[in-house]
């Protein structure tokens, strides 16, 4: 018998695997602040509504969440490489994972430099290019996003600190990590700046304007 997985429906599948700014996490003004975006102003959304009918976007924003570091600080579930497998299988099948991840291993706790940043969104990839979670269990496709780069600034500055540099230099090491992967890849650096009130989660415009860049380069991946 041959084992099949599709969208009865025939939606494309959607899976926005992310931190705080894919969860709609609004800029903190203090360590205590929960506040979180509406639905519809959430990246996700935004791309949804961009990319209309046909689609389904399933947000999956983790505030913490790192690429493949346990966080000896707020706990070993921040890893995002040990909760994906369940993730995948979960939501499947699934015609694309969005991977925007790397903003919370550049925090002083980890000690990783850009290149094993990098290297562990890499390994997240090559994670989801091994699976069956895709059509027909196939693997899904891949879209790796350079996460805005952060500022030290603000009530959560000393957790960041040394992590500007690391991330300005992360998006090139990134998009040579996706062509190695053959994934799709999209900077969002030329897209959108972080909110000055905390130095790492986004303004509602920059919400939207990552929203539309998400939806016009899926749509180009599709096409």
């Amino acid at each position: 018998m041959t084992v099949r997985e599709e969208q009865v429906s025939g939606d494309k599948v959607i899976l926005c695997f992310g931190d705080s700014n894919t969860h709609g996490t609004v800029a903190m003004d203090s360590v205590m602040d929960r506040r979180r975006f509406s639905k519809n102003q959430r990246w996700p959304n935004v791309m949804a509504t961009e990319l209309d009918s046909g689609w389904e976007v399933i947000a999956e924003g983790h505030p913490g969440r790192t690429a493949v570091f346990d966080d000896p600080v707020e706990g070993a579930h921040k890893n995002g490489l040990t909760v994906l497998p369940s993730l995948l299988e979960t939501h499947r099948p699934i015609d694309l994972v969005i991977v925007l991840l790397g903003t919370n291993d550049t925090k002083a706790r980890f000690s990783a430099n850009a290149f094993d940043i990098a290297k562990a969104l890499e390994r997240v990839v090559r994670a989801i290019n091994s699976s069956d979670a895709g059509p027909d269990c196939r693997a899904p496709r891949v879209l790796l996003a350079a996460p805005v780069p952060v500022v030290e600034t603000g009530p959560i500055a000393p957790m960041f600190e040394g992590a500007a540099a690391k991330a300005r230099a992360l998006g090139p090491l990134l998009a040579q990590a996706a062509a190695r992967c053959g994934a799709g890849f999209i900077d969002l650096a030329s897209v959108a700046e972080v909110d000055p009130t905390d130095g790492v989660h986004l303004s509602a415009g920059s919400q939207a304007a990552i929203g539309r860049a998400m939806a016009e380069t899926v749509r180009a991946m599709f096409s």
